[in-house]
C-alpha cells in the first residue's frame, strides 16, 4: 500500500504550495493528500501542518475541524507518526502564543511564541517587522532534517512572531535577525520550521525530502 503524507487543511491558506513541493520530492509510491478529514489524517504515515496568519486564528481553525485535535494527539503523541509544522504550524507546537492575548498551543515544544521585538527586548537596530525575505540558516545541531543543508544556506521567511524555546536543545537551526531567532525545532518525532520550505528553492526541497525519509 502506498505511503500517505497528509497536509492538514483547516483554512489557513498556502496548503497547495506545500503539497506540491512535497509531491515533487516524494519517493515513488508516496501519495500526498490535502485533507480536512480527521479520519484520513489518522491513516497517514506522515503529517504536515502549514499555517499562515495569527496564532489564535490558526488554532481556532484547527479546533473547528471535527476530531482533528484528537487525531493529532493520538497519531503524533501516542503512535509516533512523524510530524512537520510550517510557519504558524510550527508556532502551534509551543506552550503559548502571545499574539493579541495569551493563547494555548499544543505544548509539544516548550516555550512561548513572542513578537520579534519582545524577543529582542526592544528594537535598537530598527529592523522592520515582519521579517520578510531571505535569510541565512545557522545550524545549531546535527539532525536528519538538516542533512545536506550547509551553514549559511538561505531560506524564505515571513513572520512577526517567533518561538522562544524553553529548552535550547529543541532548537536545531536559527536565523540572525536582531538576535538569534528560532528557525527550526525538533523533539522526538515532532519537527517544525519557521521558514517556508516550499518557497525556499533547493534548500527547502531538500529539507522536505529529508522529512519524508526521516525515521525518528
Amino acid at each position: 500500500m502506498a505511503s500517505t503524507v497528509a497536509v492538514i487543511d483547516y483554512g489557513s491558506g498556502n496548503l497547495r504550495s506545500a503539497a506540491k513541493a512535497l509531491a515533487a520530492v516524494a519517493p515513488a509510491g508516496t501519495e500526498v493528500v490535502v485533507s480536512a478529514e480527521a479520519a484520513q489524517v489518522a491513516r497517514a504515515g506522515r503529517i504536515v501542518l502549514p499555517g499562515q496568519g495569527a496564532f489564535a486564528d490558526c488554532m481556532a481553525g484547527l479546533s473547528a475541524v471535527p476530531g482533528m485535535l484528537e487525531v493529532l494527539a493520538d497519531a503524533v503523541r501516542r503512535r509516533g507518526v512523524p510530524f512537520l509544522g510550517i510557519c504558524v504550524g510550527m508556532q502551534l507546537l509551543a506552550d503559548r502564543g502571545l499574539e493579541h492575548g495569551v493563547h494555548q498551543g499544543f505544548g509539544w515544544i516548550g516555550g512561548d511564541v513572542m513578537r520579534l521585538d519582545a524577543l529582542w527586548g526592544g528594537n535598537p537596530a530598527h529592523l522592520p517587522i515582519p521579517q520578510m525575505g531571505w535569510n541565512s540558516l545557522v545550524c545549531r545541531a546535527s539532525h536528519p532534517l538538516l542533512e545536506g543543508v550547509r551553514q549559511g544556506d538561505h531560506v524564505y521567511l515571513a513572520h512577526s512572531y517567533a518561538l522562544r524555546a524553553a529548552d535550547g536543545g529543541d532548537v536545531i537551526a536559527t536565523t540572525e535577525y536582531g538576535s538569534a531567532v528560532t528557525a527550526a525545532v525538533a523533539r522526538g518525532n515532532v519537527a517544525g520550521v519557521q521558514f517556508h520550505p516550499e518557497k525556499s528553492q533547493a534548500v527547502g526541497l531538500r529539507i522536505l525530502a529529508n522529512f519524508l525519509r526521516w525515521s525518528p
